[in-house]
């Protein structure tokens, strides 16, 4: 009764049986909902920008002037190729649609673009059509019809509507393989195609004479990969492997002989992907991320900001925009700029200028090394004297500025090296307030705004002297009267050598103020600004003092000084002492509800209050080569403009579009300079070669527009389902985290309704490719979890040179914002084999770790966050290219990541490794764990015993110990032939494991296992049966390299080859019920979860990752009745 029914019988028994796998096939269905992949098509049609991405094409409706409005429509063109071009139909643009012509692989369709709402219908009966050989151009002939440029060379006339058929061919020979091809001409007689062959050659045919080619163009010492022809100048442009873009004249395409070379470009620094023509200049694209224009065989105009390789390029003739997309899944709109960037002017100060500062974005303040004050008017482009060099006394040394909002005035402050302290207004110099602070010199002298005040009516300024001693003085001023002081708080700075300040800014939740010190620490101190605590300097009341003068303020300097005394010296709440290390923290910034800090570290934190301290949350390294980070500016737009220097550049960097908005030489940030912004315009002031500087710019819209956010710029690596947010007014929004080749991992927010992704939050802390994830859940009560408002959980990334990053995620709805969702990111911990090896004792005895093992696989040790266990540490099993499994523990209260076993069983590369629990009803806890090599071995190990003797070693060494042996592994199944890619367990409803894998060689290994528990001794305590083995050879053209079991009776897999395919297990083995073609190229990984199932039909969904994202929705078909009581 155990076999299968004998092939071949007629028996009722055999008909059910047929009956009932024809309807598990029928029911078992599946369907992408979701899509993010490379872009590699591009195109303007009318007033609407086109995108092909995978088999879709996207369409953004543009408005006047090629501003981007938003994603109108999405749709599925193509069956199983990626739209590798779209092709407009050109005319006068008066009609209600607009015919699109998509083509990829041996499929074509025909679109329709509504002009205004930019949706998208199909044309020509719907369908997309296979025409047997590839394409590899389109073009719009007389008539309506295409005019296409087939593999082998072949040329043909093809009318679409209808059922579809051909014209009329050409074969053209005697080319070799081609790369690329264009078209020109609209009737048969006058078509000419120009093909990019692999051998480096441009061929150009007449359709109507296509016995031999017209004309071949030399020159190319790589494969050519795209063309462009503009037919009015009789320019042919050529991209190629060989990083090199030619400009060719051929006059008209098949006529002539010759060709002519007018320009050899080099510039690029990989593959030219694509290539336009701006009139007579070529713009391209390369795998190195950049669009260049060209002028004169040099680089014109370079433009940056894609992740990764470029693939697409499209010109819009009106108005001149380019659009460019690539690998990274992003789409860019690049208007074209009014005119040529803006370069710094001397100005010309009098004297020798040692410090320059800007009051408005036309006002520049230069004060001498003599101690004058000079201003410098834009409008009227001469310097004006504002204070003659002092008389007597110590130089002045230190100069700021805050402008007044409403106008051009500015309050100033200027300190020097005898401790005293000028105030002014800049437009009433002469009636300015004196006051002696220190005995020694001012160190540090800054503004700060106060939130909740109102600018005009008084501006905090903080003064730092010598014995670390930091002021805080209330500034307020009325026109036409003195400045007046009040001294509000005085503050003790840690003890260090550089004892002073460099930043402030006071907290919007009151009665705090965070400051930054030259050591490079951040320091939190209470603040008041109760009148009790305040002491008014007497300076400035009647009038002024004069600021030239040697007794200026000395009348009542002794009263200045002992109001000092009335206030209490308060001491730090909380110190993160150097924490952007020795060379200083450069700004504090206060945005939403957490604090920024920047230092010259290259590095900016963001920290939050955690009642009164202060918690850092992450360290962001926004860009490369960024060494020094001087200030955060958010925009009202939403994006993150960092201010710094690279190299000798002083740089505004964007973080939504990833490209510097301004770059200007300067020599470097330790040189004086100041930056101010507004709507207006944006300036920048140094000083360099005795004289200040001017970099000014008027401000215009920005030149890039992100129309599809960019996700990663290489391949994901692995992916896993944090869970779903639910919105008021949105669909489901499904949180994924991503892990990249490019070293970043990415939280997106993936909806169905839009198709689209929308990252959320980057992680950018690895210095190798990011090649695996895994999510801890709550690690008990009053831990924070998934709940209505959002979701929490513990992240663990890990990949190239041996390092592990753990984040805590909290991800909460959000509906002002356009993701809906808003996540927040708090770093927890990390690790890294090498930093472990140099604590070891006594390594020269050992064998020295690899430096270049790579984490293959992580899975978090489910239920070690138990009663049995002292501590809540959770546990980490890592798969490692040394041949080793390794266990982590982790404590998040003290943000420890421990190294606490490990085995060199393998002795070769271990690829996965999976964590489950073994429970039993009255029985202790079992913690196994399964890894698989690349010898295609599957070993079992009971870590229970190693995971509770580090649990006591780890808290009764506070933290620190040495790693254990895991011992011997309880069973090895040699599963494979080769390498396994891909393990899944799963437990059964009575108790026992599927144990799933899949592996290099195509075939899928199924394998059901009993836990038994033994009494006694240690040895015989954990025994592993196996009691049965299903395996399937060539499931697969290619490596499965994703397998998951839904269910006892059901397995989902997937490959390389690009299919996904649910399989039944029964007593013969696997049935295949449905194989579905997803649109991810190298796939990586797959991750699945259930919902809830309609009526006895399983729900579910799975991610895959690769060469991009895809998420499907399945239906599977009723699991089967038990079998009869009789057997």
């Amino acid at each position: 009764m155990g076999g299968g029914p004998v092939c071949g019988a007629r028996c009722p028994a055999n008909e059910r049986g047929a009956e009932r796998r024809w309807r598990c096939r029928s029911a078992a269905k599946m369907e992408s909902v979701a899509l993010v992949a490379p872009v590699t098509a591009l195109e303007f049609a009318g007033d609407a920008l086109l995108a092909g991405t995978g088999p879709e094409v996207v369409a953004f409706r543009l408005s006047g002037g090629g501003q981007a409005a938003a994603a109108a429509g999405r749709r599925s063109v193509l069956r199983e190729a990626s739209v590798q071009g779209l092709r407009a139909e050109p005319g006068p643009g008066g009609g209600a649609a607009v015919r699109v012509a998509a083509f990829g692989g041996r499929w074509l369709a025909v679109l329709a673009v509504r002009r205004g709402g930019s949706r998208l219908a199909a044309c020509g009966g719907g369908a997309a059509r296979e025409l047997g050989t590839r394409v590899w151009e389109a073009r719009w002939a007389a008539g309506g019809r295409l005019a296409l440029a087939l593999g082998g060379g072949t040329v043909a006339l093809y009318e679409w509507r209808g059922g579809g058929r051909w014209l009329r061919r050409a074969s053209c020979g005697g080319a070799g393989a081609l790369r690329c091809a264009a078209l020109a001409g609209r009737a048969w007689a006058r078509l000419a195609l120009a093909a990019g062959t692999a051998a480096g050659t441009v061929v150009v045919w007449r359709a109507a004479e296509a016995a031999a080619p017209r004309r071949r163009l030399r020159g190319h010492r790589g494969a050519v990969l795209a063309l462009c022809y503009a037919a009015p100048q009789g320019l042919l442009a050529s991209a190629s492997e060989d990083r090199s873009v030619r400009l060719w004249a051929v006059g008209e395409l098949g006529d002539g002989d010759g060709g002519c070379c007018l320009l050899v470009c080099y510039g690029h620094g990989a593959r030219v992907a694509a290539v336009v023509l701006r009139g007579p200049r070529p713009v391209s694209a390369g795998e190195d991320g950049a669009c260049l224009e060209w002028d004169g065989g040099g680089v014109r105009r370079a433009r940056r900001g894609h992740r990764g390789a470029l693939r697409a390029l499209a010109l819009r003739p009106a108005g001149g925009c380019l659009a460019t997309g690539g690998d990274d899944g992003g789409v860019r709109l690049w208007r074209p700029r009014r005119a040529a960037p803006a370069a710094a002017a001397a100005l010309g100060a009098p004297g020798r200028p040692r410090a320059a500062v800007l009051a408005g974005p036309r006002r520049v303040l230069a004060l001498g090394e003599a101690g004058g004050l000079a201003a410098y008017e834009a409008a009227a482009g001469r310097w004006v004297p504002v204070l003659p060099p002092p008389a007597a006394g110590g130089a002045r040394g230190a100069l700021a500025a805050a402008p007044l909002p409403g106008g051009d005035e500015a309050l100033c402050a200027l300190a020097g090296g005898d401790g005293r302290l000028l105030l002014f207004a800049l437009s009433r110099p002469g009636a300015a307030a004196g006051l002696r602070l220190f005995e020694g010199a001012v160190r540090g002298l800054g503004w700060a705004p106060r939130p909740g005040l109102p600018p005009t009516a008084a501006a905090a300024l903080l003064v730092s002297g010598p014995d670390g001693e930091m002021l805080w003085l209330d500034v307020a001023h009325r026109p036409g009267q003195a400045p007046r002081a009040q001294l509000m708080g005085r503050y003790l700075l840690p003890l260090c050598k550089q004892r002073w300040h460099t930043c402030a800014a006071f907290l919007p939740q009151g009665g705090l103020l965070v400051c930054g010190d030259r050591r490079g620490s951040l320091l939190l101190f209470p603040c008041s600004s109760s009148p009790g605590w305040a002491a008014e300097s007497a300076g400035g009341a009647d009038g002024g003092t004069d600021p030239g003068g040697e007794d200026s303020g000395s009348g009542s300097e002794p009263s200045r000084l002992l109001c000092k005394g009335a206030l209490p010296l308060e001491t730090p709440l909380s110190v993160l002492f150097g924490l952007h290390g020795k060379t200083g923290v450069t700004s504090v910034t206060c945005h939403g509800d957490y604090i920024y800090s920047t230092g010259r570290d290259g590095c900016y934190r963001q920290l939050r209050l955690q009642g009164q301290q202060l918690e850092v949350l992450r360290k962001h390294r926004p860009c490369k080569g960024l060494q020094w980070i001087e200030e955060l500016h958010f925009s009202p737009d939403g994006d993150l403009l960092v201010l710094g220097f690279h190299a000798d550049n002083f740089v505004v960097w964007s973080s939504r579009t990833g490209e510097n908005l301004h770059c200007v030489p300067c020599g470097g940030g330790h040189r004086s300079w100041s930056y101010c912004s507004s709507p207006s315009a944006e300036a920048f002031a140094f000083i360099k070669c005795g004289d200040v500087m001017l970099y000014h710019c008027e401000a215009e819209p920005r030149e890039q527009q992100v129309l599809l956010a960019s996700l990663h710029g290489r391949e994901i690596a692995c992916v896993r389902r944090l869970g779903a947010v639910e919105v008021p007014g949105h669909a489901a929004l499904n949180i994924f985290v991503t892990g990249s080749e490019d070293t970043t991992a990415c939280v997106l927010a993936l909806s169905e309704g839009s198709r689209a992704a929308v990252p959320l939050a980057r992680l950018s802390d690895h210095i190798s490719s990011v090649r695996a994830l895994a999510l801890a859940g709550p690690a008990g009560p009053g831990d924070e979890g998934f709940g209505d408002e959002g979701l929490s959980a513990l992240l663990f990334s890990a990949g190239g040179r041996a390092q592990i990053e753990c984040y805590r995620l909290l991800c909460s709805r959000d509906p002002a914002s356009e993701s809906a969702v808003a996540c927040q990111v708090i770093h927890v911990a990390s690790h890294r084999l090498d930093e472990h090896w140099e604590r070891k004792k006594n390594r020269h005895k050992l064998v020295k770790m690899d430096p270049e093992t790579r984490y293959m696989s992580l899975s978090v040790v489910p239920g070690t966050s138990t009663e049995q266990l002292p501590m809540p540490w959770k546990f980490l099993a890592a798969a490692c290219s040394d041949g080793s499994v390794r266990v982590f523990g982790l404590l998040e209260a003290t943000q420890k990541l421990v190294l606490v076993a490990e085995s060199f069983h393998h002795q070769r590369c271990v690829l996965k490794v999976e964590a489950f629990l073994h429970t039993r009803a009255g029985r202790e806890r079992k913690h196994l764990l399964c890894s698989a090599a690349t010898d295609g071995s599957v070993a079992f190990w009971d870590i229970t015993g190693p995971i509770a003797d580090a649990a006591d070693a780890l808290c009764r060494d506070e933290g620190e110990m040495q790693p254990l042996a895991l011992g011997a592994p309880l069973l090895t199944v040699m599963a494979h032939s080769c390498g396994v890619n891909s393990l899944h367990v799963h437990e059964t409803p009575e108790g026992q494991y599927l144990v799933a894998s899949g592996s290099d060689d195509g075939s899928i290994h199924l394998c059901l296992l009993e836990v038994a528990l033994g009494g006694g001794e240690a040895v015989a305590g954990t025994r592993l049966r196996v009691l049965e083995r299903v395996a399937r050879p060539c499931a697969h053209a290619a490596h499965v390299t994703g397998i998951r079991v839904l269910r006892p009776d059901l397995l989902l897999s997937a490959s390389v080859d690009q299919r996904l395919t649910l399989w039944r297990r029964g007593p013969g083995g696997l049935d295949a019920l449905s194989t579905t073609f997803f649109h991810v190229p190298d796939l990586a990984e797959l991750d699945c979860w259930e919902v809830a199932e309609a009526g006895r039909e399983l729900q579910y969904y799975c991610v895959l990752c690769g060469q991009g994202l895809e998420m499907l929705h399945g239906t599977a078909p009723p699991e089967p009745p038990p079998p009869e009581a009789h057997q």
